[in-house]
């Protein structure tokens, strides 16, 4: 059985191994191919039966040229890169990565609003430039720092990583509010469940950790901006399109939204002129909420199990089922 992994260097830029994905075939991992030229795509796949992927996308040109695919698997949760319905009608298996990263990704959204509430990288940056030993005081700050205790986050999207993200905020000290239009026991427990508007009334810190559908998409505008506090924070590593760019710079700049820590934008890798990269008390990360070692680990353990049970014929986190 041939294997093909089209853009394994993010994944795995040396830190793991492909060992037990090596024992299920001949492998070939490609660092990166194209996002655009298709035709780079084919000529990689070639005649091989298995094709994995991250982001390199799969369309329909590429089933309809491969003829040998027989399942292919995304490294990944989210799976729009591939036709699934072509991949359907072929009767050629799509699986995903679900729930491998659930601790990193709501850990990092803390991580960005403990950055928000200390700009500990400039104060750590002020003292090894020298501002400290040469300060006249026995210490100094640059920013508002600000204490989380008694302060409320209001999660919009409670599933998994949501809830997660919940309680760390109330080992904070923070009350939790939640938005999901399921309410789950595991979710009362840690937040009261409220109506978006309500949410966005109340919170001090806005989390946003639910997917991208056409109801959610631009949630984070100029009308549901006007409904916040004076001085909201807003976290984003969820999905970029989640936020309408131009609104949210606009009040960063104002002040009525204090400050946001993203790790998503609309478009990935980030464009030289996304106006986010100009807006006032705006910190972007490169999507790496993903990223620690123990959650790729996790992830390329789920991707070998994944092909391991189309082989025996029991495929399983299958996203377009016949």
């Amino acid at each position: 059985m041939k294997i093909v992994i089209l853009d394994g260097y993010t994944e795995n830029p040396g830190d793991l191994s492909w060992e037990e994905m090596e024992a299920l075939g001949e492998l070939t991992v490609y660092d990166r191919t194209s996002l655009t030229d298709t035709q780079e795509t084919i000529d990689r796949v070639g005649d091989a039966e298995v094709v994995i992927t991250n982001k390199t996308p799969i369309p329909k040109e590429v089933f309809e040229k491969c003829l040998h695919i027989k399942y292919v698997g995304v490294l990944a949760t989210g799976y729009n890169v591939v036709d699934v319905d072509t991949a359907k009608a072929k009767g050629i298996p799509v699986t995903n990565i679900p729930t491998y990263g659930t601790d990193a990704v709501g850990q990092f959204a803390i991580a960005l609003l403990l950055e928000i509430c200390h700009h500990i990288g400039h104060h750590s940056d002020a003292v090894h430039g020298g501002r400290w030993s040469s300060n006249d005081d026995w210490c100094f700050w640059d920013y508002p720092l600000i204490e989380l205790a008694g302060k409320t986050m209001g999660i919009v999207g409670f599933g998994r990583i949501g809830q997660t993200t919940g309680r760390i905020a109330k080992a904070l000290g923070m009350n939790v509010i939640a938005n999901d239009e399921f309410k789950s026991e595991s979710g009362k427990a840690i937040a009261a469940y409220v109506d978006r508007d309500t949410l966005f009334a109340q919170s001090d810190v806005i989390a946003l950790h639910c997917p991208l559908f056409p109801e959610t998409k631009g949630m984070i505008n100029r009308g549901n901006i006007a409904k916040m506090k004076e001085g909201v924070i807003i976290l984003n590593n969820s999905r970029g399109p989640l936020i309408v760019e131009q609104d949210l710079k606009d009040a960063l700049d104002s002040g009525k939204v204090y400050a946001a820590g993203l790790d998503v934008v609309s478009t990935e890798p980030i464009n030289a002129d996304n106006v986010l990269l100009h807006a006032k008390n705006c910190f972007i990360t490169p999507h790496i909420s993903w990223a620690p070692k123990e959650s790729r680990q996790r992830l390329m353990n789920i991707a070998v199990n994944n092909l391991k049970a189309f082989v025996e014929g029991k495929p399983v986190n299958v996203v377009n089922q016949q």
